[in-house]
């Protein structure tokens, strides 16, 4: 059986994983704003997506034939799952993927970008440079060793996170009830209330589900040392976006890095950002767009994942029609 699959996000696509998928079926690839898309996905069995798209009931009832939903991501909270199943549709996707996972660095490896461009003013002195200026003392930084990083989240990427401040002479603690690997160099915290209040630098690494909504929001940020910078490369609805630019702008947090927005897949709800707003007239603040897992190296070998994951689940879907074409002959 030759199926239709759509990939909608194709720039930059693994050529290893066009192969794979070229030889399941007819694969068309076109980039897309939502009323295409919606105009599109009634014509294909297998719709691939990377984080452009909120795939709601609209979208899942537009795709009429779709048998399964692609995602190199962990994350889903670009597609209600639930109603993708009540629909029958599969949704593939990197969550629970734990060996494959391990391998995979670059939402780390984003998140100490991040800390350090911000405690060591990078892109602003960069910006001074350009504009013909040479002032070293103008842009005196801090030093991360001796500093206490706290970690919401003991996950696969927070584990390689606390991994690295360690490496920088960091004192590393995390709050996690859920973890299930606990490296022992990582203090445990019991609250994380009594985590917050012991830290200089918070990063968060948690899923986004309906009790990590607004995780960190006015009173969370109230508990934490006058003078922490905040980093967040997990999903901006964790934390709540006017509390935060209010904790800027008062000077309590020293500064701030997200490469997530809430509503970032709405361009107007997005324009309407408080951290947008903020960061305009602001250096102690740093977004960039959701670019975490956005390496060439992780995206090809993400995408060759699910490729061969579709490929598998194709398989079933072929030998189970089969199977009832033959009993029902």
């Amino acid at each position: 059986m030759k199926w239709r699959i759509l990939n909608v996000e194709p720039a930059g696509y693994s050529d290893e994983a066009r192969a794979i998928l070229g030889g399941l079926g007819e694969v068309v690839e076109r980039p897309s704003g939502r009323r295409e898309l919606l105009e599109l996905v009634p014509r294909f069995d297998v719709l691939i997506v990377r984080l452009a798209h909120q795939l709601d009931r609209e979208m899942l009832d537009a795709g009429q034939r779709l048998k399964a939903i692609v995602t190199a991501t962990t994350g889903l909270d670009h597609i209600d799952t639930g109603y993708a199943q009540s629909r029958g549709i599969a949704v593939l996707s990197l969550k629970g993927e734990r060996e494959f996972l391990e391998g995979i660095s670059a939402t780390a490896e984003h998140t100490w970008a991040l800390l350090l461009a911000l405690v060591r003013r990078v892109p602003e002195a960069f910006a001074s440079v350009r504009m013909g200026q040479w002032h070293r003392d103008a842009f005196r930084g801090r030093t991360l060793a001796g500093l206490r990083l706290g970690l919401v989240g003991l996950g696969r990427i927070g584990r390689t996170v606390a991994r690295y401040g360690m490496t920088f002479g960091m004192r590393v603690a995390a709050y996690d009830p859920q973890a299930a690997h606990w490296p022992p160099e990582v203090e445990r915290r019991g609250s994380v209330a009594e985590l917050l209040a012991q830290t200089d630098v918070l990063s968060l690494h948690l899923p986004l589900e309906e009790a990590t909504r607004g995780y960190i929001g006015e009173e969370a940020l109230r508990l934490l040392p006058r003078g922490t910078v905040l980093v967040n490369t997990a999903r901006g609805e964790l934390v709540e976006e006017a509390a935060l630019a209010a904790a800027l702008a008062s000077g309590h947090l020293a500064g701030a890095a997200v490469d997530v927005l809430c509503h970032e897949r709405e361009p107007g709800l997005r324009g309407e950002s408080p951290l947008l707003a903020y960061a305009r007239n602001h250096e102690n603040l740093i977004i960039t767009p959701h670019i975490g897992g956005a390496t060439v190296e992780a995206m090809a070998a993400t995408e060759l994942f699910m490729a061969k994951k579709l490929a598998e689940f194709l398989s079933g879907r072929t030998k189970s029609e089969t199977g009832n074409e033959e009993l029902n002959a």
